[in-house]
């Protein structure tokens, strides 16, 4: 079965943006040291998971061939298959890019059963609350920035008990710091 796992930026406080979506918080530019981590990370990846209201902005920045990104960087995210979850669209409006509804378990079981590598989400907030909160993926990649924001949007769902078990941990020149955790199956 395919391995699901999260890659999300996230501020030292535990938020993925700010009380009104700011991600200004961001450490960039990155580091050669995190782009080969990422890399890396995202060797075996050949789906991407993203909620409807990151599509939006990420499918077409993607597209545009973002400043600053390598060809190959921008060829691989345009060309690797996306699914994006959603219950307010019926079809793709993306290249490369279904949508699926409906019950999210039931989705991403179907997705995970799929042959293939394994698949990453990115985001939005709400589909990674759920995701944590229903212990859908096998692995949290946590791009902790060297900033506490206050306020804003968490990673993990309120109310939300989870034990995770930490696989490793690295910093980068950049001053973020990668945790690399699997959720702990009881």
């Amino acid at each position: 079965m395919r391995r699901f796992k999260l890659q999300v930026q996230v501020s030292v406080d535990g938020y993925m943006a700010g009380p009104n979506g700011e991600m200004d918080w961001l450490t960039f530019p990155w580091t050669d040291d995190i782009a080969a981590y990422i890399d890396a990370l995202t060797k075996q990846v050949d789906c991407i998971v993203l909620g409807r209201k990151l599509a939006e902005g990420f499918i077409p920045a993607w597209a545009a061939g973002p400043e600053g990104e390598t060809q190959e960087s921008i060829d691989q995210m345009n060309d690797t298959p996306k699914v994006v979850i959603t219950d307010s669209l019926a079809e793709s409006p993306w290249p490369n890019a279904e949508v699926a509804g409906g019950d999210l378990t039931e989705t991403i079981e179907s997705l995970k059963a799929r042959p293939g590598g394994d698949m990453i989400a990115y985001g939005g907030g709400t589909l990674v609350r759920d995701l944590i909160g229903r212990g859908l993926l096998d692995e949290l990649h946590l791009f902790v920035n060297p900033t506490a924001i206050g306020a804003g949007m968490p990673v993990f769902p309120k109310g939300a008990y989870q034990r995770l078990n930490l696989v490793g941990s690295r910093s980068f020149e950049c001053g973020i710091t990668a945790l690399h955790f699997e959720p702990k199956r009881s």
